[in-house]
């Protein structure tokens, strides 16, 4: 993986001259992270460059986390033009990888990562745009457009979107609060203290509060019982008010978020050329199909069920490599 090539100016311009500069694993965007070193001092170099990328959501978005106590990583210099911000080293300790390793902490630390949803639910909001009717269509769209024409399916696209429309309605006059939207445990880092720290939330926006709960117990890349999903939202549930419908939207956003990351994975094997996200895909059709049983969605299930037969759900996708 090559250096940035304003990285080594813009790291002399703010102290770390002579640095050593090591790639790290990237992440499905065009966003590219190296570990640097100088003398005893390790950082993250995050190179984010225009005009795919702009760093800016990421640097308010951490000001706004450790401004409301929270462990994002500290900003130690940021070059807009280029895309280059230097942000705290959190280590190598992910979520993920110690639960790997040590199974029996599951539960505790799930727990731990929903403390951080309770607590941004009391929080103020942070300023960013809202998670409007528009954002979600968009999202839920993408498996039209990306998953669709790889299992060679037509689809009426405007009966689908009023099929979400109708669906996403009660969602809207629920608690507004920060939804970090990819918060799982590839996002959360176990940090030397015992805290977590969290990354990756450039994307954040305002809406429902069950909707990092989504992303953390229908992990993508990780399987989550139905058992422990179950106990976390219990736990949630005792921790937080919520009202009467709370399960429903979950499900209503559950199914949402899962669609949607059914066609960004289509999209990133068949336009990016990342394979291995077909690999996913058994896991996401499972956590849609969990969630399209909720009978909120029963209209959006008919249509899954119409146009998706389960055999082709759960085919494995030819890809010209």
């Amino acid at each position: 993986m090559n250096i940035p090539e304003k990285a080594i100016d813009f790291l002399s311009d703010i102290g770390w001259a002579e640095a050593h500069i090591k790639p790290l694993a990237g992440d499905a965007s065009f966003r590219r992270y190296f570990r640097v070193e100088k003398a005893d001092k390790l950082a993250i170099l995050m190179d984010a460059p225009p005009p795919h990328e702009d760093p800016k959501p990421f640097i308010d978005v951490a000001q706004y986390l450790t401004g409301a106590g929270f462990r994002a990583p500290q900003i130690y210099g940021s070059n807009l033009e280029h895309g280059l911000v230097l942000i705290e080293d959190f280590g190598d300790q992910r979520m993920r990888e110690h639960l790997d390793d040590e199974p029996q902490d599951e539960e505790a630390i799930y727990k731990q990562a929903i403390d951080i949803i309770i607590k941004l639910a009391a929080a103020q909001p942070a300023d960013v745009p809202a998670y409007d009717e528009e954002t979600y269509i968009r999202e839920v769209n993408l498996l039209p457009e990306w998953y669709l024409p790889a299992v060679n399916i037509e689809c009426d696209s405007a009966i689908y979107e009023n099929l979400w429309k109708e669906a996403l309605t009660p969602i809207y006059g629920a608690k507004k609060v920060t939804v970090l939207r990819d918060y799982h445990a590839e996002n959360a880092m176990l940090l030397s203290d015992g805290d977590m720290g969290i990354i990756d939330f450039q994307d954040a926006l305002v809406g429902h509060q069950a909707y990092d709960l989504v992303s953390l117990l229908q992990d993508a890349r990780r399987d989550v019982s139905p058992e422990l999903e179950q106990k976390m939202l219990a736990y949630y549930a005792d921790n937080i008010d919520v009202d009467k419908n709370f399960l429903d939207h979950y499900a209503i956003l559950g199914a949402q978020r899962n669609a949607k990351i059914i066609g960004i994975f289509a999209r990133l094997c068949f336009r990016d050329g990342k394979h291995k996200y077909l690999d996913y895909l058994p896991r996401m059709w499972g956590l849609l199909e969990r969630d399209l049983e909720n009978p909120a969605l029963s209209k959006i299930k008919k249509w899954f069920d119409d146009t998706i037969p389960s055999a082709i759900r759960y085919s494995k996708i030819s890809v010209q490599k």
